[in-house]
């Protein structure tokens, strides 16, 4: 038979190509070894390529128009996850919408797509391949592909992609109880193990052909589980072209499904989720995954994490596991977080300054200065009372005592969870993981440039020059500055909303000062200017980050990382550092800026040269950095879990009514899936970065906020089971893909957790008041400074709060700024200064010096101390525990014992064959002669 390549078929169109192809590179034939020459029998028309499909494994022989077989033909199981043959299984699904009986009059563009499609289903069942396509059962328009990866190319792709395959079963790996002794608490806690199994361990080696009789193959079908088998298909289909022109070639589903060629590609669920299936050959994973970890009766229950691996993958396995390690972690943290908050709830009345501040006879009698120029009002110190006895609660010993806890708990997570992920990796055979990962197919198709590698001294080919990379690095570095700044310059909008509306709440909000009015006594115009600053901060976060996500992705694919792993660990790190600037700005800004730099009445600072900078409350801006804090955590907590559960419920629900349109048929387990939501490759991306970024405000921030650990921990016990119920019941399954570790998370937490130990001390030193107070104790109550005979707080109020004579304001509107003030000819603000009249009237007092230099001693002192604590932590604790490392290296030992043992019993095998033979040769030349 002729035979007639698809290249030249493709290089006959005349088209031009679509924009909505777009060209991804040239792929010179020596660098890629996949993208073959593919040949299709010229006897068969394109026209009727998907017939010729079909019929090659007598699945629609009389069916020319590719309508689908009733559904009896599928033996009356939906949960079928077959060919109709019932032999061959469904690796991998394509879906497509039949181009003849689209309603568009686009016959050009549906022509060259349906003609791109062909000849790439042509490719993959040249590349041995094997596919079966069906009508949809509830839409005609719908052809569903399936896809069947034949014993012959599992293991020559399972050995191209090093995937490691059991040699015979493994001993070594005894799983005790963390529990001990207490065997009825861990029958609550763990899952059944007569529900789930758990599963059979084995030494594994990375798979060779050649050496096939060495792996324990005790069932062909079940050899290649699942998981590994779509891993193995998706990797072909990421690989296979379909379409050259003019030496470019372009290849991949991925590039298909984008362009609207297919509408779909994914691997199948195992069966329903709500119930088991009657078919014996379904496992019921996703069944059990949902009754045991995903529905909410299990919430209590510890995850089934090799079940969760070996449905999804190591990848979304290793997050659960972190995601639930993290969230033990929390446990502790929020015990010692609510106990601090308990200490300074239960002596919050015992506060001698807030005291002061609420006393009429003290708070009272202080009229301080106005907070802007001209239309703000003087006020009565009285009316902060509320705040202040808000703020004793927070700002309290407690607060430190919790802080320096925080430093030495995240050095522990940090540790214990290498050391766990250590035995996940020995666990789930992912310790030499690295050697396995293949170049991404975007990357392999810019390969047009010819080097010589350092290391083999041969050439190679790689996307572009070092000085074209270079250009790359700069451009993209730039962009990402570009953002940075661009999200800066929305905070100091912020800033100037804040600035503005201040103002306008001092002349509109009460102010007369008898202190008794509930508004005046509630609503003081810097709670009102926090709280409506701080929801608009978080709406314009919640936009911002929508727009910086596809910011990134265009960035990072500009960039054009070789591997996956790097194409994440670079889109990992510009969302972070995105996401860092837009959550923690507004943070940092009230923490360590905001009332620092306001001067003093008779010459304040002005911000741009025309707001004049915030002041903070006599009590300082710790409690509005709480105020803060929760708003944007508990917001962000509540907004992604309400979409989480919604949004995929809701599309699922229209899709469901725009396809079922009151049709009682049943479809197939194929067609169910199709209907679920795509959760796409960078979805556990996004799962990882909201965590991270609620790691950063429990450790950051948490001197202002010890709840947050206790606000984390209920969050991540129903993020799990929210993330578990979506991805088993809403989302298609995913193509399970390896990993060692959580990737570039891990060294940003670990910058996370130093940069934590600065910003709460300096939390402590400059936004509370903490350190003014204890200076105030020890040096400032009692002789020479004091005249106090005894330490005490009394009089703190008075002692820090500076005098400033109204007759020396210079900004002050001429109409009658007096009015109201009675007999008084001063007012207070909140700084240490002399007083007028003074030598060195306004200027910083000794106080002034004392409290600057115990707040520099205090950041340095207790730095130092975490810091060594958490290095000796780090020293102490190894990150791989002596028992693993004695796993992994008896383990490696005893592969190769194995794989050398029988390699020496194939060598003597074959020299005693070769050994007879030649004795019989020998004795059949000799015998004639001696006869």
């Amino acid at each position: 038979m002729q035979m007639m390549t698809r290249d030249v078929l493709l290089d006959m169109e005349q088209e031009e190509d679509d924009d909505e192809d777009g060209d991804i590179g040239d792929v010179p034939a020596s660098s890629r070894p996949f993208l073959r020459t593919h040949t299709l029998p010229s006897g068969r028309a394109l026209e009727n390529f998907d017939q010729m499909v079909l019929s090659s494994f007598g699945t629609l022989e009389s069916q020319q128009d590719l309508r689908s077989p009733q559904f009896e033909e599928f033996n009356g199981k939906p949960d079928s996850l077959y060919f109709n043959d019932g032999q061959r299984r469904i690796d991998f699904v394509l879906v497509y919408e039949d181009e003849s009986r689209k309603e568009t009059n686009k016959k050009g563009s549906n022509e060259k797509q349906r003609k791109k499609r062909q000849a790439y289903e042509s490719n993959l069942i040249h590349d041995g391949l094997q596919l079966e396509a069906t009508r949809s059962v509830l839409d005609d328009r719908l052809v569903f592909v399936k896809v069947h990866a034949p014993w012959e190319v599992l293991c020559t792709y399972a050995e191209l992609m090093h995937i490691k395959l059991p040699l015979k079963p493994n001993d070594l790996k005894t799983r005790s109880s963390a529990f001990g002794n207490f065997t009825w608490f861990s029958k609550v806690l763990q899952v059944d193990e007569s529900i789930i199994k758990p599963e059979q361990e084995f030494f594994t080696a990375p798979f060779e052909k050649n050496r096939m009789n060495d792996f324990y193959i005790h069932d062909k079908d079940t050899f290649f589980n699942p998981a590994t088998r779509s891993r193995i298909v998706y990797f072909i289909l990421s690989r296979i072209k379909y379409q050259v022109r003019e030496n470019v070639k372009k290849f991949g589903i991925n590039k298909l499904v984008s362009s609207g060629i297919y509408k779909a590609a994914f691997p199948l669920h195992d069966c329903n989720f709500s119930c088991p299936s009657e078919d014996f050959s379904c496992p019921n994973e996703r069944y059990l995954l949902y009754m045991e970890w995903a529905h909410p009766r299990s919430i209590y229950k510890k995850q089934p994490l090799d079940l969760i691996r070996k449905y999804y993958g190591e990848k979304i396995g290793i997050y659960f596991a972190w995601l639930g390690y993290y969230t033990q972690m929390l446990l502790l943290a929020a015990v010692v977080g609510v106990a601090c908050f308990l200490y300074g709830f239960v002596n919050r009345n015992n506060c001698t300054w807030s005291k002061e501040v609420c006393d009429p006879n003290i708070g009272g009698n202080i009229v301080m200065c106005p907070q802007c120029d001209n239309l703000c009002p003087f006020w009565k110190l009285n009316i902060t009372c509320e705040s202040s006895q808000k703020l004793c609660i927070f700002d309290s010993f407690g607060t430190l005592v919790f802080a320096v806890f925080m430093g030495v708990w995240v050095t522990l997570f940090l540790e214990f969870w290498k050391r766990r992920q250590a035995e996940l990796e020995y666990e789930w055979d992912t310790v030499e993981l690295q050697q396995e990962e293949q170049p991404r197919p975007e990357y392999e198709a810019r390969c047009t440039h010819v080097v010589i590698n350092e290391i083999t001294q041969e050439e190679e080919r790689v996307p572009f020059t070092t000085w074209g990379k270079c250009i790359r690095a700069v451009l993209c570095a730039s962009a990402v500055l570009f953002w940075i700044l661009l999200i800066i310059a929305s905070v100091i909008g912020i800033i100037v909303y804040r600035l503005s509306v201040f103002i306008v709440f001092s002349a509109k909000l009460p102010k007369n000062f008898n202190g008794t009015d509930p508004i005046q006594k509630y609503l003081t115009p810097q709670t009102a200017t926090s709280i409506t600053a701080s929801l608009i901060s978080f709406v314009i976060i919640m936009i911002l980050n929508i727009i910086y996500e596809k910011v990134a992705i265009m960035i990072t694919n500009f960039e054009l990382p070789r591997t996956q792993t790097d194409y994440e660990n670079s889109l990992t790190m510009k969302m972070f550092l995105f996401q860092f600037v837009n959550y923690y700005s507004s943070c940092f800004y009230i923490a360590f800026f905001k009332g620092k730099f306001v001067g003093y009445p008779g010459d304040p600072v002005y911000w741009l040269g025309k707001y004049r900078n915030e002041e903070c409350d006599p009590g300082g801006c710790l409690f509005e950095l709480t105020t803060q804090l929760t708003i944007i955590m508990g917001g962000k907590a509540i907004l992604n879990n309400i979409q989480e559960v919604l949004l995929p419920w809701v599309k699922n629900l229209i899709g469901r009514c725009r396809t079922v349109s009151g049709s009682e048929k049943i479809s197939p387990r194929w067609e169910q899936d199709y209907h679920l939501q795509l959760m796409g490759r960078l979805g556990l991306f996004y799962e990882y970065l909201e965590m991270i970024i609620q790691f950063g405000f429990v450790t950051l921030f948490v001197a202002s906020f010890p709840l947050a650990p206790l606000l984390a921990l209920v969050n991540n016990i129903l993020e799990i089971r929210v993330d578990a119920w979506k991805m088993t019941t809403q989302y298609r399954r995913m193509v399970p893909e390896k990993a060692q570790d959580i990737g570039a998370w891990q060294p940003i937490m670990q910058g996370i957790a130093i940069l934590a130990v600065v910003t709460n001390a300096m939390i402590i030193a400059f936004t509370s008041d903490m350190i003014p107070r204890l200076v105030y104790y020890w040096s400032f109550s009692v002789p020479p400074y004091g005249n106090h005979t005894h330490y005490t707080m009394e009089g703190y109020i008075n002692n820090t709060l500076s005098i400033f004579n109204i007759a020396d304001f210079k900004n002050r509107s001429k109409g009658n700024p007096y009015s109201g003030l009675g007999d008084h000819t001063t007012c207070r603000y909140r700084d240490f200064r002399y007083p007028p009249g003074h030598p060195q009237e306004y200027k910083h007092n000794i106080y002034y010096w004392h409290v600057i230099a115990a707040k520099l001693a205090f950041i340095i002192v207790m730095e130092h101390i975490i810091y060594s604590v958490k290095f000796f932590l780090s020293y102490a604790i190894p990150d791989v525990s002596k028992s693993t490392k004695s796993k992994i290296k008896r383990e490696k030992y005893l592969t190769q014992k194995l794989l050398h043992e029988n390699h020496l019993k194939d060598m003597t095998k074959n020299m005693g064959v070769i050994a007879e033979s030649i004795i019989g040769a020998i004795d059949n030349n000799l015998r004639p002669k001696l006869e």
